[in-house]
C-alpha cells in the first residue's frame, strides 16, 4: 500500500499519487508527472526569479500553474495558482513538516486551502499550496496581512502582541465576535503544533463574499523541531510572554479577557480542538517525516497539550 502525499490516503493502484488526490487538484487530472527540477534546481530557479514574483519571505518559493495538458506543475514568473516550496538547506524535512502541520490545524478545525506534496526528478518532495487569493480568469481577491494593516514591515513584523492582533479583528471584521472565534482557535492550535513563528505576516485579513474576515492559515510549521535551539514559544507575545505560558493565560486572558469570548463560545473552540486531536495521531502516523521527526513532533504536542489540559 502507499499513502498519497495529497490526501494521505492508503492507496494500491498505480503511481505516487491516489485518484482521489489528483481530483482534488482537478477533475481533469489523471497523472501528475515529478517536477522536472531537483530540489537544487528548485533553489536556484527561486533566487533567479525572485526579482519577478510577488511572493516574498525567508523560504525559497516559486510560482506555478497547473499544467493540463502535460499533467505537471508547470513554474511560471506571474499568474500562479500554486505556490511551490523545494527542501530547505538550512531546515531538515521542511516541505514535509509544513504539510503535516497544515493537515493537523484543518482536523482541529483551522481553514487551510488544497495543499500537499509533489515529487520532484530527484525522488524529493516538494510541497504545494494554492493560493487561496485567485479566483476565476486571473481574478484576485482583496487580501492585506497583518504587518501591512498595523504599519509594519518585513523587519518588524516581530514588533507586535497577540492582543493587538486581536485589536485589527475587533476593528476590521464584518463580524468581529465570529472572527475572534476563529483567532483563538488559530492561537491555539499555533502553540500546540509549536508554531514559534507565527508573526504579523502570518497572519491576513480577506475580503470575500461581501465580508472582511480572517484568511486561511498558510505558512504553519513546527519550528520546535525545525530549530536546533529553539528559545521561545510563540512569535507575538500575549501579556508580554513568549515562553512559560500557560493555560490560564490563554483562555482566562487572552480568550475571555482580550477577546471578550463567553466562557461557553471557549469550552467549545476547546472540545472542537479536541476532537480534532484524536485524529493527529494518524496524520502524524501516515506523514512523510522521518521517524526520528515524527516522534519529535509527537513529544511536542503532547508537552503543550498538558500545558493547556486539553
Amino acid at each position: 500500500m502507499n499513502i498519497c502525499p495529497i490526501t494521505y490516503e492508503l492507496f494500491s493502484g498505480p503511481g505516487r499519487y491516489s485518484e482521489e488526490g489528483l481530483k482534488l487538484l482537478s477533475r481533469k487530472l489523471v497523472a501528475l508527472a515529478d517536477l522536472p527540477y531537483d530540489a537544487e534546481e528548485q533553489r536556484k530557479e527561486a533566487v533567479a526569479r525572485s526579482t519577478k514574483m510577488s511572493i516574498q519571505g525567508v523560504q525559497l518559493k516559486l510560482s506555478a500553474r497547473l499544467d493540463l495538458k502535460g499533467q505537471s506543475f508547470r513554474i511560471v514568473d506571474i499568474g500562479g495558482r500554486y505556490i511551490l516550496k523545494p527542501q530547505s538547506l538550512l531546515y531538515p524535512e521542511l516541505p514535509e513538516n509544513e504539510d503535516l502541520s497544515m493537515r493537523l490545524a484543518d482536523a482541529a478545525g483551522v481553514e487551510v486551502p488544497l495543499h500537499g506534496m509533489v515529487f520532484s526528478k530527484d525522488g524529493s518532495r516538494t510541497y504545494f499550496i494554492k493560493r487561496f487569493d485567485r479566483y476565476g480568469r486571473g481574478r484576485k481577491m482583496p487580501v492585506e496581512d497583518f504587518a501591512q494593516l498595523s504599519g509594519r514591515s518585513r523587519e518588524t513584523k516581530y514588533d507586535s502582541s497577540m492582543e493587538q492582533v486581536a485589536e485589527l479583528v475587533g476593528r476590521l471584521c464584518t463580524f468581529p465576535v465570529l472572527e475572534n472565534v476563529r483567532l483563538l482557535r488559530f492561537t491555539l492550535v499555533n502553540y500546540l503544533i509549536g508554531n514559534e513563528d507565527a508573526h504579523l505576516k502570518n497572519f491576513s485579513l480577506i475580503h470575500r463574499n461581501g465580508k472582511t474576515e480572517i484568511a486561511p492559515a498558510y505558512d504553519l510549521v513546527n519550528t520546535t523541531i525545525a530549530l536546533k535551539n529553539p528559545t521561545e514559544e510563540i512569535a507575538l507575545p500575549i501579556r508580554g510572554r513568549k515562553r512559560k505560558l500557560s493555560r490560564s493565560l490563554f483562555l482566562d486572558y487572552y480568550a475571555m479577557n482580550r477577546l471578550q469570548l463567553a466562557q461557553k463560545a471557549v469550552e467549545s473552540v476547546v472540545a472542537e480542538i479536541q476532537a480534532g486531536i484524536q485524529k493527529w495521531e494518524q496524520l502524524i502516523d501516515r506523514s512523510f517525516l522521518s521517524e526520528k521527526m515524527k516522534a519529535s513532533y509527537r513529544e511536542v504536542i503532547m508537552k503543550r497539550r498538558n500545558v493547556l489540559g486539553i
